[in-house]
């Protein structure tokens, strides 16, 4: 089969954040919102933050609270949450306030829906982890429900509504794009399918994560036919790592110990099982395509195999993290934008076309434009200077 290409691929991040514990949070937090204005001005389409609330590298609680924001500091990228975890909130309160959200942004708001990714936050909450992919499910039916303008009643044992609806209708009609995170459970992937939603798969950019994420959007597709709803590829967003820098070598130093500090400080030591990562290495991450890292070109390849193992998406999300210094992740972020995104959007092939056709047909366009100089000269009753006759001969005009 013939993988899914969308005619202008999306490209976009996926904040979590990942900021190293014992550096200032303000300013962290400061440059998350730079980073999103400056990826506004470069032209991504989207930005996702996320929600955590535990183990001291992801500092946003309040995805909402970023996302407004961001929005007073950008003009067109959308925002949504990566993720909102739906356990921890009753459904009306999340959709009334996304809803507003939606206003406040003019309709660049996302929903990005999970049940909540660390074990810590829910333990806080007093939340049963076996609960929480159920709790997920009720309350995403029930935020769809109000997000359509319907009256609501259900009662979980976590949460009741009662003749519930939304007072302020959605500024995108008919409502605000809504999408399911996706990880090693089928639960993201059923969801999507279940209420024919989009899909975020967050684990791709782990070991083995591309294979688990053309799983699960076959999961996806089958649960959808069961469900009588429609999925689409384009609303599928596939997660990555990536960096880039003028010549492979230099990528590979500008991120080699920050890497190597954030899987083995974060990923093993803080939020990891024991043994999971003991045998990570960067060289074998790099070697395996876990990372993305190199030059636009090694980008370009990377992106057409990572199509053809899942077949097919709309957005490739790339991980936010300070692997590099602050200068160099931005360059990274501009070299994507100036020379691989356009590969994948549609812009290069009509100039390339229009380069290869003057190329092709030089000699003969551009000889009537050496004649129309001399007759410029003759008509003006004047000499051919040497210098211009001398351009004419080597084909200059």
């Amino acid at each position: 089969m013939t993988p899914y290409r969308p005619p202008r691929m999306r490209f976009g991040i996926f904040m979590a954040p990942f900021h190293r514990v014992g550096e200032n949070p303000t300013l962290a937090l400061e440059r998350d919102l730079e980073l999103i204005s400056h990826l506004d001005r470069l032209d991504f389409d989207e930005a996702w933050l996320g929600e955590h609330h535990s183990a001291g590298w992801e500092i946003i609680a309040s995805p909402e609270v970023m996302i407004s924001a961001a929005a007073q500091r950008t003009q067109r990228i959308r925002l949504g949450t990566g993720v909102s975890s739906l356990p921890y909130h009753h459904p009306f309160m999340l959709a009334d306030r996304m809803v507003q959200l939606d206003h406040l942004t003019r309709g660049r708001a996302m929903l990005g829906a999970g049940p909540g990714a660390l074990a810590t936050d829910a333990y806080m909450m007093g939340i049963d982890p076996v609960d929480q992919r159920r709790r997920m499910d009720e309350s995403l039916g029930a935020i769809l429900g109000l997000f359509r303008g319907e009256t609501v009643s259900m009662e979980t044992d976590w949460f009741t509504l009662q003749d519930a609806r939304l007072q302020l209708a959605p500024y995108q009609q008919p409502h605000m794009e809504v999408a399911v995170a996706s990880s090693f459970s089928p639960a993201g992937p059923t969801a999507t399918g279940k209420y024919g939603l989009g899909m975020l798969s967050v684990t791709a950019a782990q070991p083995g994560g591309m294979i688990n994420a053309a799983e699960g959007w076959r999961i996806a597709e089958e649960e959808a036919e069961r469900a009588g709803t429609s999925v689409h590829r384009d609303n599928w967003r596939v997660l990555i790592n990536m960096h880039l820098a003028d010549t492979r070598q230099q990528a590979l130093r500008d991120i080699e110990d920050g890497c190597t500090r954030f899987y083995t400080e974060y990923f093993g030591k803080t939020i990891g099982r024991p043994g999971v990562f003991d045998n990570w290495t960067f060289n074998g991450a790099v070697e395996s395509g876990t990372i993305v890292v190199g030059t636009p070109d090694d980008a370009i390849e990377a992106v057409e195999r990572i199509i053809d193992i899942t077949g097919g998406f709309g957005t490739l999300l790339f991980q936010a993290h300070e692997w590099a210094t602050w200068e160099k992740t931005l360059h990274s972020f501009e070299l994507w934008a100036r020379y691989v995104a356009p590969r994948f959007q549609g812009q290069l092939g009509p100039i390339e076309a229009s380069r290869d056709w003057s190329a092709a047909n030089r000699s003969t366009i551009f000889e009537r434009a050496g004649a129309a100089t001399v007759k410029a000269f003759q008509d003006a009753g004047r000499e051919l200077p040497p210098e211009v006759a001398q351009r004419m001969d080597r084909g200059q005009t």
